[in-house]
């Protein structure tokens, strides 16, 4: 199962979180505004009941794309694979998003981005390990960061419930769900200092994931629809919880929001038509990690030293600008090298595996090998039926 459409998805996301965060910043920060701004509220959050700014919006694409496309690899791949090559492919790039951010506080340039004028060496070591989030108050310098917790928090869910994934994979989305709920009421009721306020927000978010993987296991036949049925429900006794005792952190309209992408995900996940092929959707949704990272870094200095010169429209632009070109360095000098040079020093890459026994078994095609091949898992698979697809997908 692929999802084609998956770029074109992250295209919208992108378009979605920098839509977000420039209207804090202008509308709550800085309490000016912009007409686009005015637009988009009204035919998106007046007339669309999203949540204001459009917060979580953007977010809740990546994490549901985050559940659909990682499962495969969490049930095909070994633990220890499965886990290097998720860490290689975003710490990188987070490490030096990290000292930028850490960089321009030392420097008086940018500010924290919770309540601290400056961060001290120790705070600045935690945060390239997300200590920061953990702390109490917290102290983070790159806030968008939290949402990388969540998808380590998943690919360890996933290592925990592979035996399960291999097994019978909607099992793990229901135990999930009841897990997030436990943490949820574990910080509402146990008091004060044993509780850990950042795992309420990964409970909370953690079954847009989960619904993303759901989406997965019905697209490729791996449940049957009645518990697909049940692992929704699921998420959704969760969202609602998180959103009753105020977990969510800007308004009450996530369920609405997060149903809105779940319906999104579902119909264009497996769209295949023109708009995947557009060039800017391609370059955006290569570069969306990159700019989802820094984005944040380059907007309140950008916007700041160019509106008094070409007004917010002209600021805006200067802001998407700068982005992209900063996302684009980072991309090419940061994410790919260092992606690649991990993935060739990783497990069941062709510098750490020794050389296969002779058999007379045809050996798996490249192509398999890059997804983990058919020797985990085969049983699994053959029983739903996706060594059979496979096998049509290469006739053809």
């Amino acid at each position: 199962m692929e999802l084609t459409g998956a770029d074109l998805l992250r295209f919208l996301a992108v378009i979605a979180v920098l839509y977000s965060h420039i209207s804090f910043y202008v509308l709550d920060d800085i309490g000016t505004g912009w007409w686009g701004l005015d637009l988009v509220h009204e035919v998106f959050v007046v007339h669309g009941g999203l949540n204001h700014h459009l917060s979580f919006l953007g977010v809740a694409v990546f994490m549901m794309l985050t559940g659909a496309l990682i499962t495969r690899s969490a049930i095909r791949q070994t633990p220890g694979k499965f886990l290097y090559h998720r860490l290689a492919r975003i710490m990188p790039a987070f490490w030096v998003a990290i000292l930028a951010a850490v960089l321009l506080v030392k420097f008086g340039i940018n500010g924290m981005f919770s309540g601290h004028d400056t961060i001290s060496n120790s705070e600045a070591a935690l945060s390239f390990f997300f200590g920061g989030f953990f702390l109490k108050p917290q102290v983070v310098v790159l806030g968008v960061t939290w949402t990388l917790v969540v998808q380590i928090s998943f690919y360890l869910l996933c290592i925990g419930f592979r035996p399960v994934l291999r097994t019978a994979p909607i099992a793990m989305p229901i135990a999930g769900a009841a897990l997030c709920a436990l943490v949820l009421f574990y910080n509402l009721y146990v008091s004060q200092p044993y509780t850990v306020p950042m795992l309420s927000r990964v409970a909370a978010t953690l079954p847009v994931v989960f619904l993303g993987q759901v989406i997965y296991l019905g697209f490729a036949g791996l449940a049957e629809r009645r518990w697909l049925v049940v692992a929704g429900l699921a998420q959704v006794g969760v969202i609602v919880l998180a959103t009753d005792y105020r977990v969510f952190w800007a308004g009450s309209r996530y369920l609405w929001t997060i149903a809105v992408v779940a319906a999104a995900v579902v119909l264009i996940g497996r769209y295949q038509g023109p708009a995947t092929r557009w060039a800017l959707v391609k370059w955006t949704s290569q570069r969306s990690f990159a700019i989802y990272l820094i984005h944040t870094l380059v907007l309140y200095r950008v916007y700041e030293n160019t509106v008094g010169f070409v007004g917010p429209t002209g600021a805006v632009i200067a802001f998407l600008l700068v982005t992209a070109v900063v996302a684009d360095v980072m991309y090419r000098w940061v994410e790919i090298p260092a992606t690649r040079w991990l993935s060739a020093r990783g497990p069941g890459s062709r510098t750490t595996e020794k050389p296969p026994a002779p058999t007379t078994a045809p050996s798996p095609s490249r192509r398999a090998d890059r997804h983990g091949g058919h020797t985990h898992g085969a049983r699994v698979a053959s029983r739903h039926g996706l060594v059979r697809r496979a096998s049509r997908a290469r006739s053809r």
